[in-house]
């Protein structure tokens, strides 16, 4: 009779493939640590021991890597987070520009700093009630394809 345990190392090999693969489709740092956990097992595997020992060891190894080891690469991976420069339409958001044609309650033209030609209306809350051609206005905000101004010296 064949002892199902002697082919142990094939079930940790396998395991620790799907655990890379799933990693590699999450980006977590989970299963990463789960794998490097399973290889502990392996080498109890290699070394010996009993069926359970190998489980404890890859139970083991894993939590410590998870609870230790894994905050700090997500901490590495989102350091420079905070520093990249806000896109698309957060990085409008302030952003000056010239009125190109009349801006009213109803709209009008603007054109932003940055070239962009956008719809714009103006922001609710005293503001004047239209804005000529020529002046200085600022985004406040962005409401799908129409920028809301504010005069620029509204702005502080």
């Amino acid at each position: 009779m064949v002892d199902l345990t002697d082919y142990l190392w094939i079930v940790w090999l396998v395991f620790i493939l799907v655990c890379v693969i799933i990693e590699l489709l999450t980006l977590d740092f989970t299963f990463l640590m789960i794998a490097v956990g399973s290889v502990a097992g392996l080498g109890a595997n290699l070394l010996g021991w009993d069926w359970w020992v190998q489980i404890l060891v890859a139970g083991a190894v894993s939590v410590l890597l998870l609870l230790l080891i894994r905050p700090v690469l997500l901490g590495l991976m989102n350091r420079n987070a905070a520093s990249v420069p806000p896109s698309n339409v957060a990085a409008l958001i302030g952003m000056g520009g010239r009125v190109s044609s009349t801006v009213a309650d109803l709209g009008g033209l603007v054109r932003l700093d940055n070239g962009e030609t956008w719809t714009a209306r103006l922001s609710p809350g005293g503001a004047p009630a239209r804005i000529d051609p020529g002046e200085r206005v600022r985004v406040s905000a962005i409401e799908g394809s129409t920028a809301v101004v504010v005069p620029d010296e509204r702005i502080p």
